[in-house]
């Protein structure tokens, strides 16, 4: 039998929030479930079609966004826009917010039991939906993820600071853990996918190489990198110990923007970060400062403690000239 999810301290969540909250909390808590017995119920790693970006969606994918989409109504929530969906959803006219919302962050991860996760952000919902959706990060009034690991937690901000739930799988309740929630500010790790070093733009391959270079370059210390392939688990990981996360555009066909969605992980994600203390920009210029030109629109991500995102911004900064000097002085890897 699915787990039954209540959210503990309901009483001091916004009360505009509490509905769609204890919702996404029981759709969580039922996931958990199904993804801890994996293949022994059903093939939740099988490819059954393309989402409406054309990425190859799991069984799983599917599964979680009717979840979360049949638990909306009579939350208060009008328009739901999910990933795995082409358009919009009118879940209740008269409801005040909208849900932008990935239901199942990092699914290549679910074969080899890797923490994946779901990343949501909500905002006040206008007349049209389009119009509702097609805004800055900046209307944003709460967002939040739940991470589906060895333990199940809820990380939210409803725009004063983050909050950290863990499922209590015995009471079938997300229980708060107590304490300030900040990004910390010294770190000596750092997450990209190297593999792709070669398509990046150069102020991107000089921030790494002076990363790898390690003591003896201009950082003055030794990096360790990380790279999950969910961003989720990135994003625990950097609240918790601080860091820096990276996926730039490239010179890749298709890449020019990156492969983060805006609506539905840069800016959720972003919101957390600046709540946390932290940082998020496109490397250039704040994540939640842009508009999204469609629903499924993409965007360069970097974000992280404030300090080393606003490195990242420096290299962008440097006239062309220097960044070549720096890159042909400093480059490890040499195509």
């Amino acid at each position: 039998m699915l787990l039954k999810s209540t959210i503990s301290a309901i009483e001091e969540i916004p009360t505009e929030f509490r509905p769609v909250i204890e919702a996404l909390c029981g759709v969580a808590a039922e996931l958990s479930e199904i993804i801890s017995r994996g293949a022994l119920d059903v093939h939740l790693a099988e490819a059954v079609g393309d989402n409406s970006d054309g990425d190859s969606q799991k069984a799983l994918d599917v599964i979680a966004d009717e979840a979360f989409m049949a638990a909306m109504p009579g939350t208060g929530v009008r328009w739901c826009v999910s990933e795995e969906r082409e358009e919009i959803t009118e879940i209740d006219p008269g409801g005040a917010l909208a849900v932008a919302i990935d239901p199942l962050d990092g699914s290549s991860n679910i074969d080899i039991n890797v923490s994946i996760g779901t990343i949501f952000g909500i905002q006040p919902a206008l007349e049209d939906g389009l119009e509702t959706f097609l805004r800055s990060g900046r209307h944003l009034v709460a967002s939040g993820y739940f991470i589906y690991g060895p333990q199940t937690a809820l990380m939210v901000s409803f725009g004063a600071g983050l909050r950290q739930f863990i499922l209590d799988r015995k009471a079938g309740v997300f229980t708060e853990v107590p304490g300030s929630h900040r990004i910390p500010e010294s770190s000596s790790e750092f997450a990209i996918n190297a593999s792709n070093y070669r398509h990046w733009a150069k102020p991107v391959r000089a921030y790494i190489d002076d990363c790898l270079a390690g003591d003896e370059g201009p950082h003055g210390k030794n990096f360790n990198m990380r790279w999950v392939a969910s961003l989720v688990a990135e994003t625990h990981r950097i609240l918790s110990r601080g860091g820096i996360f990276l996926y730039p555009g490239d010179a890749r066909p298709g890449y020019n923007q990156g492969r983060l969605r805006l609506l539905y992980e840069c800016a959720p994600i972003a919101f957390l970060a600046e709540q946390a203390g932290g940082k998020a920009t496109t490397g250039t210029d704040p994540i939640l400062d842009r508009v999204p030109l469609s629903l499924h629109a993409r965007a360069p991500f970097v974000f992280g403690t404030a300090s080393k995102v606003d490195r990242v911004t420096n290299y962008y900064d440097l006239p062309e000239e220097e960044v070549s000097a720096l890159f042909g002085n400093r480059g490890l890897f040499r195509a």
